[in-house]
């Protein structure tokens, strides 16, 4: 076995603690006993998303402002676990029936990803929703305005490259449903 990597904290605290953030300041010292002062690292929630396929092979979509863009953009439906929640499984369901109307009796857990593990301390998990229908109206957040949009698996598929998608995560978390699918060949 090698030598460790880890580093050791020998300090944190907090700059920005609430809702939808928390920044901590971290000092840290590495293996070799450089002092790295500070390390910020952004805790955030578990985080979910659904690919979400109907009967008819269509993919659901939502389509809701970023801010951090400046662009209206065609997302996955998802979001952070809640109180509520007892597991991601169930946050997912939650996510995909307030964001978008859809339910499915067929969820599979597809990829729990890092979203970015120099910086970032929690994980996402990527779910692929089959035979969805939908079942209730939209249940938004105060934030959110969503339209919902149904496109055919093969034209997201075919519109990837022209950025349908933006968020690398959604990116993510469609290749490894479209691996479940057996829609991706590796030769």
């Amino acid at each position: 076995m090698g030598n460790s990597f880890d580093w050791i904290v020998l300090k944190s605290r907090h700059i920005v603690k609430d809702k939808w953030i928390s920044v901590r300041s971290d000092t840290c010292q590495m293996p070799n006993g450089t002092i790295v002062d500070p390390y910020y690292v952004l805790e955030y929630p578990t985080w979910v998303n659904v690919v979400a396929l109907t009967k008819n092979q269509e993919i659901v979509l939502v389509k809701q402002y970023r801010y951090g863009i400046n662009k209206t953009v065609l997302e996955l439906p998802g979001g952070s676990m809640e109180v509520e929640d007892t597991s991601p499984l169930e946050a997912a369901k939650r996510e995909l029936l307030e964001e978008s109307g859809y339910t499915s009796n067929n969820f599979i857990e597809t990829a729990i990803l890092s979203p970015n593990s120099a910086t970032h301390n929690n994980l996402i998990h990527c779910f692929l929703a089959i035979d969805v229908e939908c079942v209730a109206d939209l249940k938004l957040d105060v934030t959110e305005q969503i339209d919902v949009v149904l496109l055919p698996l093969e034209k997201v598929i075919e519109g990837i490259e022209n950025g349908i998608l933006l968020q690398t995560l959604h990116i993510s978390s469609l290749f490894f449903a479209l691996k479940k699918l057996d829609k991706v060949q590796f030769t």
